[in-house]
C-alpha cells in the first residue's frame, strides 16, 4: 500500500509511537516494543543516565529515540534539555514539553512554540506537545515543527478523545502530521483517532498500566492499523436520524 508516513524526512512504517514510563519493570520494554511494532519510542531526558545505563539499556537499538523535555517549565529549560539529549547521543529528534501547570499538566503554547523555533534553527526535528489549539499549532508549524502532538485528554488519565472536535480541526487545517498524544486509554480510542485522519498515535500509560502490557501493545498496534485502513477506505455516509432506513439489498422486497 502506498501510504508513506514521513516525519522530518524519515519514512516510518508504523504509526504507533510508544513511551517508556510507568512500567512495573523497565525490562518489559523490549517485549512491548516488539508487540507494538513501533519504530519510535519516547523517553524523558531526565531518565537518561550517562553510559547508556538504566532505562536506555532496555530500549531496542533498532528504535528511533524521541527524547522529551518533561519537567521543563520554560522554553529555555526545554532547549537546554534538548541540547543535553543530543550531547548524550540521543539524536536530533525531540518532543517538546513545556508544562508549568502542576495540577492539570497542560502544555504552555507560547513557550512551546518559542522552544520549537529555537531548536529547529539548531537542526533538530521537533515534535511539540500541545493543546489542540489551532493558533498554537500554526505557530509551531511556522516555527518549523515536523509534526504536532495534540493531547486527546489530560496526560495519564486514559479518558480518551475528549478533545475530538479540536483535533479534527487541526487535521483539516494543517499540512503537518498530527500525532494524537496523551489521554488515549483504549485501543478503540486510538482507532477512532486514526479514522479521523490522524497521522499517528503516541500511547504510554494505557499500555504500561494495563494488566498485560505486551498484549495491550499488540492490541494498540492492530487498532492503529485498522483505523488508518478505515480512513484510507473512506467511511460511508451517515444517514440523518429520523430519515428512515435503507436496505443493503434494495431490489429484494418482502416475501408475499
Amino acid at each position: 500500500m502506498n501510504d508513506p508516513f514521513v516525519v522530518g524526512g524519515v519514512t516510518l512504517k508504523s504509526r504507533l509511537f510508544i513511551g517508556t514510563g510507568k512500567y512495573s519493570a523497565d525490562s518489559l520494554i523490549p517485549a512491548v516494543a516488539e508487540a507494538s511494532g513501533a519504530e519510535v519510542i519516547t523517553v524523558a531526558m531526565r531518565r537518561v543516565e550517562k553510559g547508556q545505563q538504566g532505562i536506555m539499556g532496555h530500549i531496542p537499538k533498532t528504535m528511533r529515540l524521541l527524547p522529551n523535555t518533561s519537567g521543563a517549565r520554560t522554553a529555555d529549560e526545554a532547549v537546554r534539555l534538548a541540547r543535553l539529549a543530543r550531547a548524550a547521543g540521543c539524536g536530533d529528534w525531540v518532543k517538546i514539553e513545556v508544562i508549568s501547570d502542576t495540577r492539570h499538566l497542560l502544555p504552555d503554547g507560547y513557550e512551546t512554540a518559542k522552544a520549537t523555533e529555537i531548536l529547529v534553527k539548531e537542526g533538530f526535528t521537533v515534535l511539540p506537545y500541545i493543546n489542540p489549539d489551532l493558533y498554537v499549532a500554526r505557530a509551531c508549524a511556522e516555527a518549523g515543527a515536523s509534526a504536532v502532538m495534540p493531547l486527546g485528554a489530560p496526560i495519564g488519565t486514559n479518558r480518551g478523545l475528549r478533545t475530538r472536535e479540536m483535533i479534527a480541526i487541526l487535521i483539516e487545517e494543517l499540512d503537518l502530521p498530527v500525532v494524537v498524544d496523551a489521554g488515549i486509554g483504549r485501543p478503540s480510542q486510538a482507532c477512532e483517532a486514526m479514522e479521523m485522519g490522524a497521522a499517528a498515535c503516541l500511547v504510554n500509560t494505557a499500555i504500561a498500566s494495563s494488566d498485560d502490557p505486551v498484549r495491550m501493545a499488540g492490541a494498540f498496534r492492530a487498532a492503529v492499523e485498522a483505523g488508518r485502513n478505515a480512513w484510507l477506505a473512506g467511511a460511508g455516509a451517515v444517514m440523518a436520524r429520523g430519515g428512515g432506513a435503507e436496505a443493503s439489498s434494495p431490489l429484494t422486497g418482502f416475501l408475499r
